[in-house]
C-alpha cells in the first residue's frame, strides 16, 4: 500500500487526548494532527521521535494532517489503525496471506450480531471464514504484543468468533505487525490478562490466530511475512 504523496516528515512533540498529537516540522511550524489510534501507543509515542504525517484532501476536517507512522530506535512503526484492514485485504488478494485457500470473495464490515461487526467475511473453496484484523504496534525483545491497552471490544470479538466457529464456519484473527523488529507475536497478558486468557480459550474452541509482519517505510507499507503466534503467551512474559 503506497502512502499519499502529501506525506511529510516531522518530529513528535507529544501525543495526547488519545486522538491528537503535536508535531514540529523542519521549518519550525507546529501542527496539531489527528492520531488515528485508540491504544496507548506504548513504545511508539516518545517525544522527539521522527514521524510521518499525511494531509487530507477534505478541507472541512478540523485537523487536516494525520499521523501515519513513528520511528523508534531506527524502526518505522505504522500507527494508523485505519489502514490495517486495507493492508490485510491487499495481502489476501495478492496471496501473501494464503492460510484460507482459494478466495472467492472478500466482504468487509460484516454484521454478526446486534451491535457487533467483524472485519471480513471470506468465501473460500472450503467454506465461509469470518476474520477479525488487529493492528499490532507494540514489541519488546523481538516479540510483538497485542493489545497495548485493555480492549473489551477485542475480547467481545473473540466470543463472537467462537460462536461462529461452533456453527461450522471458519473463524480467525490476523495480527498485522507494523514494525520490522519482531519475529514472533503473542498476547500482552501483562496489559490485558482477560484478553490473553480469552485468546487461549478461543484457540481451543477452533479460532485460528495468525500473525503477519509488514514492511513499514515512509513511502509504502506492505505485508511481507508470516511470523509465529503463541496463543498461550510467549515464555518470559514481561509486558
Amino acid at each position: 500500500m503506497r502512502l499519499p504523496p502529501t506525506c511529510q516528515p516531522g518530529t513528535l512533540v507529544r501525543r495526547y487526548k488519545r486522538f491528537l498529537a503535536d508535531v514540529l516540522l523542519a521549518d519550525g511550524q507546529s501542527l496539531t494532527v489527528h492520531c488515528p489510534n485508540s491504544g496507548s501507543m506504548r513504545g511508539c509515542s516518545t517525544p522527539g521521535s521522527p514521524v510521518l504525517i499525511s494531509r487530507s484532501g477534505n478541507s472541512r476536517r478540523k485537523y487536516l494532517w494525520t499521523l501515519e507512522m513513528v520511528q523508534e530506535q531506527g524502526v518505522w512503526i505504522g500507527v494508523h489503525t485505519g489502514r490495517t484492514n486495507q493492508l490485510v485485504r491487499e495481502a489476501l488478494e495478492n496471496g501473501v496471506i494464503d492460510d484460507f485457500g482459494t478466495l472467492g470473495s472478500i466482504r468487509p464490515e460484516v454484521r454478526v450480531a446486534v451491535g457487533s461487526r467483524l472485519d471480513f467475511r471470506l468465501e473460500t473453496a472450503g467454506g465461509t471464514v469470518y476474520l477479525e484484523v488487529k493492528n499490532c504496534s507494540l514489541a519488546e525483545n523481538g516479540v510483538a504484543r497485542f493489545p497495548d491497552a485493555v480492549t473489551d471490544r477485542g475480547t467481545k470479538h473473540l466470543h463472537e468468533l467462537v460462536r461462529l466457529a461452533a456453527t461450522g464456519c471458519g473463524a480467525a484473527v490476523v495480527f498485522c505487525v507494523q514494525r520490522s523488529d519482531a519475529d514472533r507475536c503473542a498476547p500482552a497478558a501483562g496489559i490485558d490478562p482477560v484478553y490473553a486468557e480469552t485468546v487461549a480459550w478461543a484457540a481451543g474452541q477452533g479460532v485460528r490466530f495468525l500473525a503477519y509482519r509488514a514492511e513499514v517505510c515512509p513511502h509504502a507499507i506492505t505485508v511481507r511475512a508470516k511470523i509465529p503466534f503463541y496463543p498461550s503467551g510467549y515464555p518470559a512474559e514481561r509486558i
